[in-house]
């Protein structure tokens, strides 16, 4: 499970890729160094996985709770998001000043994060204050202050961050593809809330949120760092002890996933249109995940080596950016892509990405396609574990997936199992360019929209 991710920042995360696409085949040929995964039981009965690394007398925890932005009440939008924000700015005796003040006295980070299916938390700190450290997540977590003065900072940032985000292209195509897909559906909601519903939230509701939806039943740990399994043992009880033993989420319907193979348009005074599109995915734990991992590497999640950037950028010069992903959550999975084009590129644009998605499902891909991303996709790996933060996430992730505690060590052999036949079969099934549902925001030329968009 990583950060919270969604097609607002797809874009954005095809540069980073592209700039890193060359060292990770480099990295490809170099061996992985093995990672011996340990559980943990505290003595209050809290689980945790932990990687031991003496090289740096460091510490780190990363943890999440199962509840996440889909859970926010009705007209709360933006809740998990307002808190993320404000569990650090005060806490127990400590005003926010203070907090702060013993987390840079001390070089200690802490940071939350909002996902639309898990609240996610971490922290890091030297070995000599890690007692410190573990004693202020405690407090963030159980006695959140929430003080006027940073609510009411933190909700005007917010503010302004969606005044700005209005009149952004990429910002409203996302939003306006979510309402497309999810109707209803709490998926379809403004992750980061609307003005009115960030307005209407008051300090009752930041309580209650902690109240309702941190609990251990909910929480996932992993620890990685200088330090031993009888050391964390008595950590995680100071960090997680004081917490509700359960909590019982409200049940949220699985969603809807409304896609007909319609275009929708949003005129918007922009010289380039922002584009996303996509059809249903498949999910996280489906037996064809490490097929539809490789399909979608070749189609358009390989940065400048996918078929969609080689026909759409790089011959044709169409786009600016152009890419696919598979997000699979909790309650629905999707393959979308995104591009940027000038206005006057946008019909070339959309049918390329319509025969791509045809010569992947009428042809599959070739020896030489599948070879390279797997080389890719397990050469490219090891360079994720990079830091005892990174380590800490992905036991995080693994626990989440339910994946098993080897999957660090079975994961090559996953991706290297899937065959061209597996492939073919998974596209022939899965891609269907009839009902690819476009989403066009800006000026496009020669594009007939067949479907009103929604208000969002």
């Amino acid at each position: 499970m990583s950060r919270s991710q969604s097609p607002l920042t797809f874009r954005s995360q095809i540069v980073a890729r592209l700039l890193t696409t060359v060292i990770l085949f480099v990295a490809s040929a170099l061996p992985s160094q093995a990672i011996e995964i340990k559980k943990v039981v505290s003595p209050s009965g809290i689980e945790a996985w932990l990687v031991r690394d003496t090289s740096i007398p460091l510490f780190s925890i990363e943890f999440s709770f199962r509840s996440g932005q889909t859970h926010d009440p009705k007209g709360k939008a933006g809740l998990s998001n307002l808190v993320s924000g404000l569990l650090d700015e005060g806490a127990g005796p400590l005003n926010s000043k203070l907090f702060q003040a013993e987390l840079q006295n001390r070089s200690i980070q802490m940071n939350f994060a909002a996902g639309r299916d898990t609240f996610q938390g971490s922290l890091k700190a030297l070995n000599k204050h890690r007692d410190k450290a573990v004693e202020l997540l405690a407090l963030a977590l159980t006695q959140p202050r929430f003080d006027t003065e940073p609510v009411e900072r933190l909700r005007q940032q917010t503010l302004v961050g969606l005044k700005h985000q209005s009149t952004n292209p990429d910002y409203i195509a996302g939003r306006t593809w979510s309402k497309v897909i999810y109707g209803e559906h709490p998926y379809s909601t403004a992750s980061s809330g609307t003005e009115e519903t960030i307005n209407s939230i008051n300090r009752a509701d930041l309580i209650d949120f902690v109240k309702q939806r941190f609990a251990k039943n909910q929480l996932i740990v992993g620890a990685t760092g200088d330090i031993t399994a009888k050391e964390l043992g008595p950590l995680l009880d100071q960090a997680f002890s004081a917490l509700p033993n359960e909590i019982e989420l409200p049940k949220i319907a699985k969603a809807p996933e409304k896609i007909q193979g319609e275009t929708y348009v949003v005129n918007l005074d922009v010289p380039q249109s922002s584009i996303i599109f996509g059809q249903p995915g498949v999910k996280r734990s489906d037996t064809d995940w490490y097929t539809a991992l490789l399909m979608n590497y070749i189609l358009g999640g390989g940065g400048f080596g996918s078929r969609l950037y080689t026909e759409i950028r790089e011959k044709r010069g169409l786009a600016y950016s152009v890419g696919t992903h598979l997000y699979p959550m909790q309650l629905s999975a999707l393959i979308f892509g995104s591009a940027g084009t000038k206005n006057g590129r946008v019909a070339e644009s959309l049918n390329l990405v319509k025969s791509e998605w045809s010569r992947m499902r009428n042809s599959g891909v070739t020896k030489e396609e599948l070879e390279r991303a797997k080389s890719y996709l397990t050469g490219s790996f090891p360079l994720r574990l990079n830091s005892t933060n990174a380590i800490a996430r992905m036991l995080v992730s693994i626990q989440y997936h339910d994946l098993g505690i080897d999957y660090i060590d079975k994961r090559a052999s996953y991706i290297n199992a899937v065959s061209r036949d597996r492939i073919a079969k998974l596209a022939n099934r899965l891609l269907d360019p009839d009902k690819l549902t476009f989403v066009v925001v800006g000026k496009p030329k020669d594009v007939q929209a067949t479907a009103r968009a929604p208000q969002i």
